[in-house]
């Protein structure tokens, strides 16, 4: 706790909330733009529509929420040359965790304001689909969960690297390969972290060739990409940690 209270303490003055912010009111100002003038077949498939559509904008736009507060939280031990310093009262594993506990907390904000922001939406823009709280909850777990493996990977780099462009470029590259796999098929989509977004998202569109209407549909938990999911956090967290813990400083 008291380590998590520290990184806090040393972030204070360096305006991460206001770089999220931005971000995220770019993703509210689409949504705005989006879900204007919705014609009644739109308006019953309202939250679906939503769901669907900001799952996509997270592959874009989360991964380089969590590179830029992965940055911010990491970079100060390196502006400073300070790690030495710190590690000499608390063990290099307890820092690791705290910083991923604290830019964790970040990411848990940020997905609780998206998925307020989706109910608000409903509300203004008047959707006629019934309200689906289950499926709201399913979307903020799984936003948060894709974004934390991220931030694990985000985390490493950072720490392990001086120049924190590296991490930039990291994050710029996933959304990227996130954003194009989801025109691949689910295989290959599963081989990509930043993909997970799409993979398990709660509503799937069916395209009818034929008549060229779209339609979306909830679907039911892709329980083994979750735990796939989970499998790769584990590994990256704690093979990150490994490699933190034993780098000569």
């Amino acid at each position: 706790m008291k380590g998590i209270l520290l990184e806090f303490y040393k972030i204070r003055r360096r305006k991460i909330w206001v770089i999220i912010l931005v971000l995220l009111g770019v993703q509210c100002l689409w949504g705005l733009w989006a879900f204007r003038d919705m014609d009644a077949k739109k308006l019953s498939q309202g939250y679906k529509q939503c769901l669907y559509h900001f799952s996509v904008l997270n592959t874009i736009m989360m991964p380089m929420i969590a590179a830029i507060t992965a940055s911010k939280i990491c970079d100060p031990e390196h502006k400073g040359q300070t790690f030495k310093l710190l590690l000499t009262v608390m063990p290099a594993g307890t820092l690791f965790d705290a910083k991923f506990i604290c830019a964790s907390i970040y990411m848990m904000a940020v997905g609780a304001a998206q998925t307020i922001f989706i109910i608000i939406l409903g509300k203004s823009a008047g959707f006629t689909e019934p309200f689906p709280p289950g499926f709201l909850l399913y979307y903020f777990i799984i936003t948060v969960s894709v974004t934390v493996v991220i931030l694990a990977i985000q985390q490493v780099f950072s720490l392990l690297f001086t120049n924190q462009m590296v991490s930039f470029v990291i994050g710029i590259i996933g959304s990227f390969a996130g954003l194009f796999s989801l025109f691949l098929p689910q295989n290959i989509q599963r081989g990509v972290l930043w993909s997970y977004y799409g993979v398990l998202t709660p509503v799937r569109m069916n395209w009818d060739s034929q008549t060229r209407i779209a339609d979306l549909q909830y679907i039911p938990v892709d329980w083994s990409s979750f735990w796939q999911l989970m499998g790769l956090f584990a590994v990256i967290y704690f093979t990150g940690r490994r490699c933190f813990t034993r780098k000569e400083r």
